[in-house]
């Protein structure tokens, strides 16, 4: 997505710390330490990688900006930004989240940066050929230090520092295989299953 910065001037030049105070007063305590936690495992597979680090950690630090705001809130931020809502969005808003964020880090934080806004855009469905700071940044708030362990973790967090690809594969798997197990599917996004498919594909051409 190409997002066109509105006619409207930010009143200050965020410094790094000065989003870090902004966030902690914003998000819940829980939310905040999330945060901070996909923060420095992004700037840790950035430097694995041969990835911006300070990109990685400021599309971290910001990727869950939007997620304390009631439904209410997102849906009446994307109305008034003119962002889409698609039926199951409007079914479920808190799957606006990511969208919603990555518009307010772009009119609130002075965000630039397509791809950071990208990475924050797309951290929890991903999207085809997802550039190297979104794969990044996906990857790293799934297995975040302080996410509560489940079945295959050690193995992805193993996994995450030798093969993105493989990682993100494996963990678009696993998203895929526990919303198809509840009875109510509401929270599939289909972006999801068009990434999976995407790099399942590329798996197999290699």
């Amino acid at each position: 997505m190409t997002w066109i910065k509105p006619d409207k001037k930010t009143k200050k030049n965020w410094k790094i710390q000065d989003i870090d105070k902004s966030l902690k007063k914003s998000l819940e305590k829980k939310r905040y330490t999330h945060t901070l936690g996909v923060a420095n495992t992004a700037a840790c597979l950035a430097m694995c990688h041969n990835g911006d680090i300070n990109k990685a950690y400021l599309a971290g630090l910001l990727h869950d900006n939007a997620k304390c705001l009631s439904n209410k809130k997102k849906l009446s931020i994307c109305k008034k930004a003119g962002l889409p809502v698609s039926k199951i969005e409007e079914k479920n808003p808190e799957l606006l989240h990511a969208k919603v964020g990555s518009y307010l880090a772009m009119v609130e934080y002075n965000i630039a940066d397509n791809d950071i806004l990208n990475a924050i855009c797309y951290h929890t469905t991903g999207r085809p050929d997802m550039s190297l700071l979104e794969k990044i940044v996906f990857i790293a708030d799934y297995m975040e230090p302080n996410r509560k362990q489940i079945p295959g973790l050690e193995t992805i967090r193993a996994m995450a520092f030798k093969d993105l690809d493989d990682t993100l594969l494996l963990i678009l798997e696993n998203t895929l295989n526990y919303i198809k197990k509840k009875d109510n599917q509401s929270d599939l996004d289909p972006m999801t299953q068009k990434t999976y498919e995407y790099y399942l594909s590329l798996k197999s051409k290699k």
